[in-house]
């Protein structure tokens, strides 16, 4: 297997841009910021007469480091110079690594430095995951020098980023927070996840307090001014404050899609006009996230993207015209939408019915389906597109046959009669019971194949405290009745002819997300669980159905060659 500085390497021999240049001049200095502290930051100039357009990076992974070295040495023999700031704490850096919160001074700091800087002319900021919150939280103040930033798998509404419907998505979070703890956490990490109270989880197995920690996992209600002021709040906003084009990279199956997707609508109209969207078959690291799928006109760009995207802009001075650029998966292609091109989509629905079946009428005779769910034996994620510390489970994989677990119902379709594209956010919406005051369901949707093959499309969570995308905590009295939309991540992804549909409700998927401990409250604050005796109504006055966003009949979408699909 090649390393990441042997990929890095090869990926740079095929860009196809002109070589003008050899690697030059280096330098370090301990740059100071408005507080007095010094961060290292590095210079790797061309040789030659500058000033030379530039591509700047903020970073906190000292892993990273050989990699941003061959980026330098490639983007030099570009005609770019690469500028490296190591974010404060980390890597040489003076002060203390607190994640976050010091980014927007310390990036405008560097880029006001930078404006001074003979040698640097017209910059590109460049980052991928924490990299690419470094740009965003400066984005809506960067000098003129700047001209775009190329920013990838991140987004800016951070409490879509860490939580469902009051669920903390735990395998970003907790597994981030233990990898990111300023020392080194030697506890299990399953064992931590399921650690009661999770709030106490830093100085049980930790080491010590993590105070930022512990926010997050404490402030559930979004609308909380924990996410609605300070630096979330800010950087919520800072799409909408954006001036410059900006590439916006995303994945199917990375965990931060649904956050970047709100930061695409809330940019700016004028950013927006000169930016694109693109969102990929990936995880977060780039690498393709499917199985039994044909991804044979896929082509490895993660870097090749970037750097024509900064060369044409820096270097050829051209504006991009704005577009999404969408995989769609099932067809090996990629669709491309202008920005100012509208979806008409309709709605394809599903209904559940007896005999585990999904009809497309509604029956007209109730029907119900009960199970127990217990806390302490959660049902294991397995193919999800939330997670981050559970490498082998991201993406779509092949799913066991239903009935292994007597806490999971099963529907199944008949066989499609046609290929079906599927364009948007999936909707399953249960009418359901329990005899807790809260309590937690999910839906998994997948395809299987003729031959019984079956792939994870899309899933997701929801609780009874936060249903319907409540911001904050609602109410439950037990044993009554409730219709829950449970409301998935878009998806591009075209359903085979001869396939089926399956659909698995539970009520947990761990450690995508936190287990639900049936009690009401804040999930991180909970000591103890208990069983939850769930239903699900079907048919009559409760239509449990499957929501399908399709193309309405005679609308087309353009492919990236130009040409027109129905």
């Amino acid at each position: 297997m090649k390393t990441k500085e042997e990929l890095c390497r090869e990926l740079y021999e095929k860009v196809d841009l002109p070589r003008i240049a050899e690697p030059g001049e280096r330098r370090e200095i301990m740059m100071r910021m408005r507080d007095g502290v010094r961060l290292r930051t590095q210079f790797a100039y061309p040789q030659g007469k500058g000033p030379f357009p530039a591509i700047v990076v903020r970073c906190c992974y000292p892993d990273q480091e050989e990699q941003l070295k061959i980026k330098a040495e490639y983007s030099n023999r570009f005609g770019f110079a690469f500028v490296v700031q190591w974010c404060r704490g980390v890597f040489g850096s003076e002060g203390i690594w607190e994640p976050n919160v010091n980014e927007r001074n310390d990036g405008l700091d560097l880029m006001k430095a930078l404006q001074k800087e003979k040698q640097i002319g017209e910059i590109g900021y460049w980052g991928d995951s924490y990299l690419a919150l470094t740009g965003w939280a400066m984005a809506d103040a960067v000098p003129d020098k700047v001209k775009t930033m190329y920013l990838g798998v991140y987004g800016c509404d951070r409490h879509t980023s860490a939580y469902k419907d009051g669920l903390f998505r735990q395998d970003i979070l907790t597994g981030w927070a233990m990898n990111n703890a300023g020392r080194k956490v030697q506890a299990d990490y399953l064992t931590s996840a399921l650690y009661r109270p999770q709030v106490e989880v830093d100085m049980a197995l930790w080491g010590g307090r993590l105070d930022w920690y512990r926010d997050w996992i404490t402030h559930t209600d979004r609308s909380d001014p924990y996410w609605q002021r300070g630096f979330w709040g800010m950087l919520r906003e800072i799409p909408g404050k954006v001036k410059i084009p900006v590439y916006i990279r995303e994945g199917w199956y990375d965990h931060h899609l649904g956050s970047a997707l709100v930061t695409w609508d809330l940019l700016n109209d004028e950013a927006k006009q000169h930016s694109v969207l693109e969102i990929g078959p990936w995880r977060h690291n780039y690498n393709v996230a499917l199985t039994h799928q044909d991804t044979s006109s896929l082509e490895d760009n993660r870097i090749s993207s970037p750097m024509e995207w900064f060369y044409r802009i820096l270097v050829k001075k051209e504006m991009p015209e704005g577009e999404v650029r969408e995989y769609m998966i099932g067809q090996d292609k990629w669709i491309v939408s202008p920005v100012t091109e509208k979806e008409t989509m309709q709605e394809k629905c599903l209904f559940l019915a007896a005999d585990g079946k999904l009809c497309g009428e509604k029956e007209e005779e109730p029907v119900s389906y009960d199970y127990i769910y217990d806390p302490n034996d959660p049902v294991m994620t397995h193919g999800a597109e939330s997670l981050f510390q559970s490498r082998n489970e991201i993406g779509s994989l092949e799913q066991e046959a239903p009935g292994k677990r007597l806490d999971v119902v099963t529907f199944l379709s008949e066989p499609l009669e046609e290929d079906l594209e599927i364009s948007g956010d999936i909707t399953v919406r249960l009418f359901v019971s329990t005899n807790c005051e809260d309590t937690a369901f999910t839906a998994k949707l997948m395809e299987e194949f003729e031959d019984g093959t079956t792939v994870n499309i899309r899933g997701t969570i929801t609780t009874l405290g936060y249903r319907n995308g409540a911001d904050a905590r609602l109410t439950y009295t037990p044993g009554t009745t409730e219709a829950v939309d449970l409301v998935m991540w878009r998806i591009c992804w075209t359903l085979k002819k001869g396939s089926r549909l399956r659909l698995d409700v539970s009520s947990s998927d761990f450690p995508q997300y936190a287990v639900h401990s049936n009690y009401p409250g804040v999930w991180a604050l909970q000591r103890s669980t208990r069983f939850a005796h769930q239903k699900i109504r079907c048919g009559a006055e409760t239509p449990s159905c499957v929501i399908l966003p399709v193309l309405a009949e005679g609308e087309e979408k353009q492919e990236e060659n130009g040409e027109k699909t129905e």
